[in-house]
């Protein structure tokens, strides 16, 4: 069964926590980084349902209790694209059909897809973003340097 994403629940969310931390989640700057925990919070505000699958899932319940997914940008976008069972779920878009609420990961060195924001604003064709790890509310994507970037159109929440 499907449930829709709830994109303004996830956007409030990103939001109000944007530039500071849920205390109900480890803070996981200055160890690889908070952005990718802070787009699993994201989801999950948009969507309520965490997969609990020990090799394939995403789900959170400490810092030392979680699934990779939860926090490696690549992992997320695996489990996004890939996995079926509960859980959100995404496709790859190009950067023009992006939707409130989706989902942008960056490749800002070389070798490595390292950076997940989420779209919050889009307006007169500039996108805006929340992110973690260099905290961001509501800027736009234009400000980030990168190589290469992934748009996850977040399609609905399997439950």
């Amino acid at each position: 069964m499907i449930k829709e994403y709830d994109r303004i629940k996830a956007i409030t969310y990103a939001q109000n926590w944007a530039l500071k931390s849920n205390p109900a989640f480890y803070h996981f700057g200055g160890i690889g980084g908070d952005c990718t925990n802070f787009i699993s919070q994201c989801l999950l505000a948009g969507g309520g349902v965490m997969n609990y699958d020990k090799y394939k899932g995403w789900f959170y319940n400490s810092a030392s209790s979680r699934s990779p997914s939860w926090t490696s940008v690549h992992d997320l976008q695996n489990f996004l694209l890939r996995e079926k069972g509960v859980g959100p779920f995404a496709y790859v878009v190009g950067k023009n059909a992006l939707e409130e609420g989706d989902i942008i990961q960056l490749r800002q060195n070389p070798t490595h897809f390292n950076h997940s924001l989420i779209v919050t604003k889009i307006e007169n064709g500039q996108i805006y973003v929340c992110a973690h790890s260099n905290d961001a509310k509501n800027v736009p994507l234009s400000s980030y340097p990168f190589l290469e970037m992934f748009c996850l159109h977040i399609a609905g929440i399997r439950i």
